[in-house]
Parts: structure tokens; C-alpha cells; sequence
């Protein structure tokens, strides 16, 4: 057993701050009305509380709780899946609509027991939001499905307004923290995301703190741009609990800042970088931040 000196000790800047307002509560009772899971509520997001109370968003997790995959950095629960809910598309796009969101977000756990990966249900939730929500912009975060790129393409023939797939780490790192999913495998299918529908902006994340080096950092970046990737998010590891990988480092803010810089000179249209942020941190603002450079572009 590890002992506490072994664990770095949370710096200033990473208190959270709690808001259980009325936003918060009603979102809560929402989420269970609908039988609803969120990635806010499974990964233990430490923005849940500014997102749900403040901004009223939330980013939805679809196709159960229980993910295929075992990442060595993540909280949601891993095993078997049993379920698939085909009923689970409208019951997001209602909420969607009930809540009034201007950006939805909707992730996935891993379904590797599925032939599709989940893709079918995902590209039905995006087609049910839009039936409903018809002003909605609509972000996908799916897993790697398996590689399979007729999967990839049946969800980006829904057509949502961002494709959102995270490398997590860099490449050194990856073996060890990611389970089955490789660091080649993402950037493909982020690329090849870009090659079936140009027009959709791309956009992944990475968590530093599990002991890269600012050069493997900076040349995630260019791996990233290299593949077209539009939009990138970077933002501080946090361990789950003590059955997870430990923090080797806590990126102190104005690291975060030099990170942002870099990462914008290098040509991505939206980059945000913090302690406490997370893929879907402000997505409502990178979507309108991918719109401006395509119309700059034109």
C-alpha cells in the first residue's frame, strides 16, 4: 500500500468550488427521470458543478454505464456490458429539447461487445436531437470503434457538428494508461473522420501530468495538426482513486497559458488548456470558435 507521502498534494488552484443551485438540482432529477447517465456524473468531472449550476450544460453518456474498456486513468466502471437500450436516443433528445441546450454533447462507453461499436445508436441519438432541437449544435465524443471505419462512417453520415475523439496521451505513455486502444489507431480515425465529411470540425484531448515531457506534449500537437485536428482541448490529470495511475505532476497555470499559445501558433482554430479542463469544457464555445475560422477561411 502506497504511502501518503507518495501522493502529491493538491495544489491551490485545483479547489473546486460546490454549486447545488436550483440548475443543479433540477438537472440531477432530469438525468434520473430520464434514466439518463452523464459523463459529468460517471468520470467524476471536477467542472460538474460550474457546467450543470452555472451554465446549465451537460455532456450525456450513452449506451450504459459499464465500459469494455479498463484505462488505467478513468473512473467510469468497467466489465460486461449487458444492455442496449435502442429506446435511449429520444429519451437524450427530449432532454435535450427540455433543457433548451444551444450545444449538446454525447459521449459513449467503449462497446467492443458490439459489432458496430455503438456507432448505430450514437449516429440515431445525433438524428433524434436534430428532429427535436433543430438549432441544437450537436458534439460527438465516441470511442476508437474498434478501428472499424464503416462504423466511423455510419456516424458521420448523421452528420453532427463536431467529431470529438481523444488521444488521452502521448504516444510513449499510451500503452500503459489506454486499454486496447492505441495512439496510431486514434489519429486514423480522427483523420479519417476529417476525409469523410471535410467540413466537420475535429477536435481531441489530452491530460498531462502522468510524467510526459513538454517535448512529447508539443509533438502531440503537431501529430494532431498533422491529421487535420481543429480543435484541442489539454487539461490536468486527476486521479480517480488510489486503484488508478498516480499524478506524477500538477501543471501549474501559467503552464497551461504557454501550452495554449503553442498550441494556437501551430494553426488549431480553438485550443482551451487548464487544470480543470476537460474535453467537453466550453465546447459551446468551440464550436462557434470552428465556425468563425471556416468563415474566415471562405
Amino acid at each position: 500500500m502506497a504511502k501518503k507521502e507518495d501522493y502529491l498534494r493538491k495544489p491551490e488552484w485545483l479547489k473546486i468550488k460546490l454549486n447545488t443551485n436550483e440548475n443543479y438540482t433540477d438537472l440531477k432529477k432530469l438525468m434520473r427521470e430520464k434514466s439518463l447517465h452523464t459523463v459529468c456524473e460517471e468520470a467524476k468531472c471536477p467542472n460538474i458543478h460550474e457546467c450543470w449550476a452555472v451554465r446549465r450544460t451537460a455532456t450525456f453518456m450513452i449506451l450504459g454505464s459499464v465500459c469494455t474498456r479498463a484505462c488505467r486513468f478513468c473512473a467510469v466502471k468497467t466489465g460486461l456490458p449487458t444492455e442496449l437500450d435502442l429506446a435511449e436516443p429520444e429519451r437524450v433528445a427530449d432532454s435535450v429539447a427540455l433543457m433548451n441546450l444551444k450545444h449538446a454533447v454525447i459521449t459513449m462507453v467503449a462497446r467492443d461487445d458490439l459489432k458496430d461499436g455503438g456507432a448505430k445508436v450514437l449516429a440515431e441519438t445525433v438524428r433524434a436531437i436534430r428532429r427535436k432541437s433543430p438549432f441544437t449544435t450537436i458534439e460527438v465524443l465516441p470511442s476508437d470503434l474498434s478501428g472499424d471505419y464503416e462504423n466511423l462512417k455510419m456516424l458521420m453520415d448523421a452528420k453532427p457538428d463536431i467529431l470529438n475523439h481523444n488521444i488521452e496521451t502521448v504516444r510513449e505513455l499510451t500503452p500503459r494508461i489506454r486499454a486496447r486502444a492505441t495512439y496510431e489507431r486514434s489519429l486514423e480515425f480522427l483523420k479519417r473522420a476529417k476525409e469523410m465529411q471535410p467540413e466537420i470540425p475535429t477536435k481531441s484531448s489530452l491530460m498531462i501530468g502522468l510524467g510526459e515531457t513538454k517535448e512529447q506534449i508539443i509533438q502531440t500537437m503537431d501529430d494532431l495538426r498533422e491529421n487535420n485536428v481543429d480543435i484541442m482541448t489539454i487539461g490536468q490529470y486527476l486521479q480517480p482513486s488510489k486503484k488508478h495511475l498516480k499524478v506524477q505532476k500538477y501543471y501549474h497555470p501559467d503552464e497551461f497559458a504557454e501550452l495554449r499559445e503553442i498550441a494556437m501558433s501551430k494553426g488549431f482554430s480553438h485550443c482551451e488548456a487548464g487544470p480543470l479542463v476537460r474535453s467537453s469544457y466550453h465546447a459551446d464555445e468551440q464550436v462557434n470558435a470552428a465556425a468563425k475560422q471556416k468563415q474566415a477561411q471562405a
